[in-house]
């Protein structure tokens, strides 16, 4: 676990603007961390479900990290996972009945994947190796940078595969109006299926080592 400072430091100090920005690229918990990776692969066929399985992410990460930050001094090193998990799966079940309540049709589409929200190791990784030796503040930061730097991930991929394998963005016919079907495209089936999703993953993770240097090195 990271040791504590007691000096204070500023709200957005170099070292907490790194918590924020670096899983945004050089520290992605997806490209660089491979993990999340299931979700990706699952709910990126369409771009609405992807944004609303980020959306979900980010406030389950973001706020459990801050209250295991708060329990951390209290919780028994030995039961700190079952903690962790009670604290996730609680933020995961209202997540849930808000969805069903508000957007049912995406909750449906969503199916069984917001559940297993609990069993994200993007969460349980981040609960472990950062809430639990860290301040509320840095928690927060890093929980908010590792759930965005996951959600960007997944809007990309699906904005790909619903845009070439359906034709859509957000269920809106992008290439019917702009005239593409009558020049002779047609939708991509291969699209619209998981493989294409590692693939682009894939294509993500070179460019990005492409035009990070430093990755490739420090591997």
């Amino acid at each position: 676990m990271n040791s504590e400072k007691n000096e204070r430091e500023p709200l957005f100090s170099f070292k907490n603007r790194k918590l924020l920005l670096n899983p945004l690229n050089k520290d992605n918990p997806i490209t660089i961390q491979v993990l999340g990776i299931c979700s990706a692969l699952a709910v990126t066929a369409k771009l609405e479900p992807a944004f609303v399985m980020a959306l979900s992410v980010i406030v389950v990460l973001t706020i459990s990290n801050v209250i295991i930050s708060l329990l951390r001094n209290g919780i028994p090193p030995r039961i700190r996972i079952i903690v962790q998990l009670v604290v996730i799966a609680s933020l995961v079940i209202l997540v849930d009945l808000f969805l069903k309540a508000f957007v049912f049709d995406v909750s449906k589409q969503l199916s069984v994947f917001v559940g297993l929200i609990i069993t994200n190791c993007i969460i349980m990784g981040r609960l472990e190796a950062f809430a639990m030796g860290n301040k509320p503040w840095p928690a927060f930061l890093d929980g908010l940078g590792n759930a965005i730097g996951y959600g960007w991930i997944l809007i990309v991929v699906a904005f790909f595969r619903e845009l070439l394998g359906s034709g859509t963005i957000w269920g809106y016919p992008v290439l019917d109006k702009l005239g593409l079907y009558d020049l002779g495209y047609k939708n991509n089936g291969f699209m619209i299926l998981p493989p294409m999703a590692l693939i682009i993953v894939g294509i993500i993770i070179w460019i990005q080592r492409a035009r990070n240097k430093d990755l490739i090195e420090e591997k």
